[in-house]
């Protein structure tokens, strides 16, 4: 693994990189996508598995919350060091490390006997996401001769964008046909494939100005106070002074937090970088949206198999027009943004998916399809289309370009953590009981209660964007990882730009 592949060098290729019609820069969008599609269709197609697996597992409520955080726990807290790692060591080495590491993971998903193990097996898969998630575009920005990247990073981008778009259904496929262990092991020959073609035809890059410190007691304290609060949100309604321990043990954890980034010097967070009010603004709002969005897509798979009576490829079937709509109109909703600045998509569109989740109200027992689920869904569609190519272009504008990789590092694992929370504290706020998945008329009264919470969430994100996010943002289009952009748990990443060689 540490050896460069055939042509490589230890840094950037020199001369002008990898051209993109060659067999070579082919290989290199081919690999890319391929890792990143693991880690991106394990955040869309899980949920859809959830009511089988809490079923078939004997679990409650807490267990499915737990299968779903216990990834974005160590996703959210690891993935800026997981960028930095691949900076200093090799983007290809983390890469295929992080590849191998999630695909060994999802083995031990896939034949976990018990809830204990698979959720302890979705934590592990989370590490293996946050050291090949980073890597994959960077490593386009590290290879692909510089005419050539926004064409690699847009093709790489639409064929992510197809695998999330079709996530949800292949989730249902599986859950429905082979049985849900397959939405995990799916990802063993998908690793087959991608470590080997990485090793042999993509060069290894890494920034030759990075060092050898990391800010791991950043990242553990980050990581460890998102634990304990998922952890005090989810056993709330047990009381245990467990559960108040865990509660203070958050905050004093996020304190430490705060002051170990002021004080280290080389923080994963610096804090000077809120010193742009821009930036700060919009991770806010980013905060209030995301949240949103995971407690919506975590629920809405359960109301519509547990009430509605859909079954797993029917419910992911359901939510197709989302990302489909994500994936036809982001590139015109960047380049509307560009024209009449982030505020008014930064407002309307959190608006509109408001709107759209009042609208989910309407879906109960023996929901029409055509007549109470779609009308939602574009809307909420529409809305987020509004929303997350003008965002990520307010979030790299708002920063010096140089810092362009860390802002976008940031505004990501912010929305990873702003989901998790949500996905934790939403039961907890709706009333419902650790059986509430098993009885219909429960969890729909649950559900409903659940979505005006996010409608509320949304409206809030949509007022600090009007008193906020004041700037114009010159230039600052859509990126070409926005073009096709459609997972809905968090915005896309910006690779951490390369020196041209």
């Amino acid at each position: 693994m540490n050896d460069p592949a055939p042509g490589a060098t230890a840094n950037v290729p020199a001369g002008p990189g990898v051209s993109l019609a060659s067999a070579r820069g082919r290989w290199i969008v081919f690999a890319t996508v391929l890792g990143s599609s693991m880690a991106l269709l394990d955040s869309t197609v899980v949920n859809v598995a959830l009511p089988t697996i809490g079923v078939d597992l004997g679990a409650d409520m807490a267990v499915l919350q737990w299968t779903a955080n216990a990834y974005l726990v160590t996703l959210a807290g690891l993935i800026l060091v997981g960028g930095a790692l691949g900076d200093r060591y090799g983007r290809r080495r983390i890469f295929v490390l992080g590849v191998v590491w999630f695909a060994a993971a999802s083995l031990l998903c896939g034949i976990a006997p018990n809830a204990g193990v698979l959720i302890a097996a979705r934590a592990l898969q989370g590490v293996g996401g946050a050291l090949l998630t980073p890597g994959s575009l960077a490593l386009i920005q590290g290879s692909i001769a510089a005419g050539d990247r926004a064409r690699a990073v847009g093709l790489w981008s639409g064929f992510g964008g197809v695998g999330a778009a079709v996530g949800p259904f292949l989730g249902g496929w599986l859950v429905d046909g082979p049985g849900w262990r397959w939405v995990f092991l799916l990802n063993v020959p998908v690793a087959a494939v991608c470590a080997p073609v990485a090793l042999r035809h993509v060069p290894e890059s890494r920034d030759p100005q990075a060092h050898g410190r990391f800010d791991v007691l950043g990242a553990f304290l980050g990581a460890a106070a998102l634990a304990l609060l998922t952890y005090a949100l989810i056993e709330a309604r047990s009381g245990a002074p467990l559960v108040i321990a865990s509660a203070v043990g958050s905050v004093l954890l996020a304190v430490a937090f705060v002051y170990a980034e002021r004080h280290r010097p080389d923080p994963m967070v610096p804090p000077d970088i809120f010193a742009s009010r821009q930036f700060t603004a919009v991770n806010l709002v980013t905060l209030f949206v995301y949240a949103a969005f995971g407690g919506f897509f975590f629920l809405v798979v359960l109301q519509l198999q547990v009430v509605s009576g859909y079954s797993a490829l029917a419910a992911g079937a359901a939510l197709l027009p989302t990302t489909a709509l994500m994936l036809l109109l982001s590139a015109r909703s960047g380049a509307l943004g560009e024209r009449i600045g982030p505020r008014i998509p930064l407002t309307v569109g959190p608006l509109l998916c408001a709107t759209g989740m009042v609208l989910m109200l309407r879906v109960g027992p023996d929901a029409s399809y055509v007549r109470d689920v779609l009308p939602a869904l574009v809307v909420m569609g529409m809305g987020m289309v509004a929303l997350v190519a003008p965002l990520t272009a307010t979030v790299l504008s708002s920063v010096d370009p140089g810092r362009a990789g860390l802002a976008s590092g940031i505004n990501n694992a912010a929305a990873r953590a702003a989901g998790l929370l949500a996905v934790a504290a939403l039961p907890l706020l709706a009333g419902m009981g650790p059986e509430a998945y098993r009885s219909a008329p429960e969890f729909d009264a649950a559900f409903g209660r659940a979505m005006l919470w996010c409608a509320g969430l949304l409206v809030v994100g949509a007022a600090v964007a009007w008193a906020t996010v004041r700037t114009p943002v010159p230039g600052a289009g859509c990126h070409p990882q926005c073009h096709t952009y459609c997972a809905t748990t968090s915005p896309p990443l910006e690779p951490k730009r390369t020196a041209e060689p």
